[in-house]
């Protein structure tokens, strides 16, 4: 697909999971992991309003981000706002997370779940990962949870969070990698891209990329296999596909 299908495809089955208030990702047969599988705390999953948790993810970035109070943080493919919430009660109230999405209904959603929280430092925007709607040198910390996979420019991605970082700022992520190339009937199904299979990158070349982009001391700090009921029904991949957090710094100067 052209990269315009891909982001239109995306954007409607995502519109889907808004407004269904559930999601189901990989092959027709499987749904998403229970989030306390992936690194989330039953006291966060509680701390956080009904219907911000749409099991999504692939593992939980506000772990190992080490946030600081007075921080600002911003959320890339913020979907109902999970993380946006996890991380607003780290920076507390003098610190400010904005979480940007690409599609509406997901704003939507995870402006109703900021109503229920009574947070006044978390703030959503409409826009693009790849094209992000922040200015140069503005936040402290990007984080993004199982969403980069789906973007078809990673690179530009990347650079992009690396122009909104200020010198010193941090990059953590959890996201999907493979450890092989992909069957050409996977690569090229929609309903593994958008279940998060088919975007994905080879890890080394995901870990390039990140590089590639200007950060350093990249790291993975954690790797696990992908549930296998995430890729039922989608031939020969078994044990292809991890779920990984990174971390990368913008040097200071």
């Amino acid at each position: 697909m052209e990269t315009s299908e891909i982001k239109t495809v995306v954007r409607e089955r995502y519109a889907g999971f808004a407004e269904q208030g559930t999601s189901c990702c990989g092959g027709a047969s499987s749904c998403a992991p229970v989030s306390t599988d992936i690194g989330y705390s039953a006291e966060e999953l509680r701390s956080a309003p009904e219907g911000a948790d749409l099991g999504l993810g692939c593992g939980n970035p506000v772990a190992v981000a080490s946030l600081r109070e007075g921080e600002t943080v911003l959320d890339l493919g913020s979907g109902p706002g999970l993380d946006c919430f996890l991380a607003a009660q780290r920076v507390g109230p003098s610190g400010r997370v904005i979480g940007v999405d690409m599609t509406p209904q997901m704003l939507d959603r995870a402006r109703q779940n900021l109503r229920k929280t009574g947070l006044a430092n978390v703030e959503f925007r409409l826009g693009e990962i790849e094209n992000l709607p922040v200015a140069d040198s503005s936040v402290d910390v990007v984080i993004s949870n199982c969403v980069i996979n789906l973007a078809p420019n990673k690179l530009r991605v990347f650079a992009e969070a690396f122009r909104a970082l200020r010198p010193g700022g941090r990059l953590m992520v959890s996201d999907l990698v493979l450890t092989k190339e992909l069957p050409p009937a996977v690569k090229e199904s929609v309903l593994a891209y958008v279940g998060c299979v088919a975007g994905a990158s080879l890890k080394e070349d995901y870990l390039a990329a990140i590089r590639g982009a200007g950060f350093q001391d990249v790291e993975v700090v954690e790797e696990v296999a992908y549930p296998g009921e995430q890729t039922d029904g989608l031939e020969g991949i078994a044990g292809t596909v991890r779920s990984i957090r990174v971390k990368g710094i913008k040097p200071a100067a």
